[in-house]
């Protein structure tokens, strides 16, 4: 069992950032490929970002390359989302999820374990 918690959403203004964070606990976080999604009112929730169990690869939605970057600190069994230049349409619950194993994928079915979310709202 892993216990993932999210942290560092609010509110924001257009074109600000932000920088996500989810804390695992309860397994070795090194033996978990970590992805971040995303579910706006109304809408199936999203793939946003992906990172591999080294760090070693990460994978973006078109929607967010070149805004969003993922990253992961094993020795603090945390995974981060940078999030830059913010736009209202990004405005969603944030979760983390865990899937056992080395390979990140985009898949929400892939992943295993999920955090409660956090709320990012992007004011225009």
């Amino acid at each position: 069992q892993v216990q993932l918690v999210e942290s560092g959403g609010g509110l924001v203004q257009a074109g600000g950032s932000l920088r996500l964070s989810c804390a695992a606990s309860g397994r070795t976080f090194s033996n978990y490929a970590m992805g971040w999604f995303r579910q706006a009112p109304g809408k199936e929730r999203e793939f946003v970002a992906a990172i591999s169990r080294s760090g070693s690869s990460t994978y973006y939605a078109d929607s967010v390359k070149g805004r969003f970057t993922i990253s992961r600190d094993n020795a603090k069994n945390t995974v981060y989302l940078q999030m830059n230049s913010l736009k209202p349409e990004d405005t969603a619950v944030y979760y983390c999820a865990a899937r056992p194993g080395t390979i990140a994928v985009v898949s929400t079915y892939e992943y295993s374990y999920w955090g409660q979310g956090t709320q990012v709202t992007v004011s225009s």
